[in-house]
C-alpha cells in the first residue's frame, strides 16, 4: 500500500473519542492522526469506547494489515518500517532532529502524563477515558492508572515534590529549546512536516485544549507565543480542514480490527430510533446501578480493613520484639 489506497484498501485509524474540540483527545492517538493528515493519505476514523485501559490504542488497519500502539515502537514507526508512509526520510540522519524528537517524546511526554493523572483533579482524564463507563468501574480504573503512572514516573511519597519540580523544569527547558528552534518557521525542520511535528503538534494541541486552565504546563507553554501560533495555524490547515470527510466513523463488522483486536472492540455507534424503555427495564437498570455502587463501596471497605489489619500486625510484631521470654 505505497499510496495508502493500494491492494490493502482504505486505511482505518482506531482512536479514543473526540472531545475538547479535538478529533481525538487521547494524547497518544492525536499525533498518529496528525501524522496521517500531514501525509495526505485518505483514511477513516473509528472510535473505541470500551477499552480505556488498552495499550493497543491507537491502532491502524487496512485489510489484513494492523499496526498497534504497543508493537514495533508504535503506529508511526510501524508505518515507516512497513512502507505505508515515511515523512522522515530526509531528516533521520540529522543528530539535532533525533535529539529534539527524543526530548519531545520523553520530557514533554512525562509532563503531560504527570498533569493528566497526578498533577490535576483528574477531570480531563475522566472525560477522555472513562465517561462512557459506569461510574464505579471508571473510578477504579482511574485510580489504578494513577498508581501505574506514579510508578512509571518514579514518584513516591518521599520524592513527590522533587519529581514534580524535575518534570516541570525539563518541560520548561524543552519549550525554550523548541521555541528557539522554530523561530518564525512553519515546521521544526526542513520547512516540511515530519513525525517530530506530528508528535509536538499533538502535545501542544492537547495541552492547550484538554488540560484545565489551572494547568502549570499550559501556563509554561503560553509563555512562548510562536509555539502557540505554530499549533493553531497547523490546526486550521491540517486538523480542522476537511475533518468531516476524513473522520466519519466506519463500522465494518468484518474488519481486521474485529478479528484481531479484543472481542468487543467498539466503533462509534450508529444512530438508531429511540425506543421507550419499559418499566421493568427501568427498574432493572436502577437495580444494576445500586448493585455496582454497593460492590464499589464493599471494595473500598475491604481495602481499608485490609490496610488496618496490616498496621495492626506491624504493631503486634513491634510489641513482640520488646517482650522478654527468659
Amino acid at each position: 500500500m505505497e499510496d495508502g489506497s493500494g491492494e490493502r484498501g482504505r486505511l482505518t485509524l482506531v482512536v479514543r473519542k473526540p472531545c475538547f474540540g479535538l478529533p481525538t483527545a487521547c494524547p497518544k492517538c492525536l499525533p498518529v492522526y496528525i501524522y496521517l493528515k500531514f501525509s495526505k493519505i485518505p483514511f477513516s476514523l473509528d472510535f473505541n469506547l470500551r477499552h480505556p485501559d488498552s495499550d493497543q490504542i491507537p491502532f491502524a488497519e487496512s485489510g489484513d494489515y494492523v499496526a498497534y500502539n504497543n508493537e514495533k515502537g508504535g503506529v508511526i514507526k510501524s508505518f515507516k518500517e512497513d512502507g505505508i508512509v515515511d515523512l522522515d526520510g530526509e531528516v533521520n540522519g540529522i543528530p539535532e532532529w533525533v535529539s529534539t524528537k527524543a526530548m519531545v517524546e520523553l520530557w514533554l511526554g512525562d509532563a503531560v502524563m504527570y498533569e493528566l493523572w497526578v498533577g490535576s483533579d483528574g477531570k480531563s482524564a475522566q472525560e477522555i477515558y472513562y465517561s462512557d463507563l459506569p461510574w464505579p468501574i471508571g473510578k477504579i480504573l482511574y485510580f489504578k492508572q494513577v498508581r501505574t503512572v506514579k510508578q512509571l514516573l518514579g514518584i513516591t511519597a518521599d520524592n513527590a515534590e522533587r519529581r514534580e519540580e524535575e518534570i516541570y523544569s525539563r518541560a520548561t527547558l524543552a519549550y525554550g529549546a523548541l521555541s528557539s528552534r522554530l523561530g518564525e518557521q512553519t515546521f521544526l525542520f526542513e520547512d516540511r512536516p515530519t513525525s517530530l511535528d506530528a508528535v509536538f503538534l499533538g502535545h501542544v494541541l492537547f495541552t492547550l485544549h484538554a488540560l484545565p486552565e489551572t494547568s502549570v504546563l499550559k501556563s509554561k507553554l503560553l509563555g512562548h507565543a510562536n509555539l502557540v501560533n505554530y499549533a493553531e495555524n497547523l490546526k486550521m490547515e491540517y486538523v480542522d480542514a476537511n475533518t468531516a470527510s476524513s473522520s466519519v466513523p466506519q463500522s465494518d463488522p468484518s474488519s481486521s480490527a474485529s478479528r484481531r483486536g479484543p472481542s468487543n472492540w467498539s466503533s462509534k455507534p450508529r444512530s438508531k430510533p429511540r425506543r421507550e424503555k419499559t418499566e421493568e427495564e427501568k427498574k432493572f437498570r436502577r437495580r444494576a446501578k445500586y448493585f455496582l455502587a454497593t460492590q464499589f463501596v464493599a471494595i473500598l471497605v475491604f481495602l481499608s480493613l485490609l490496610s488496618g489489619s496490616n498496621d495492626a500486625e506491624v504493631e503486634l510484631e513491634d510489641d513482640d520484639d520488646g517482650l522478654n521470654y527468659e
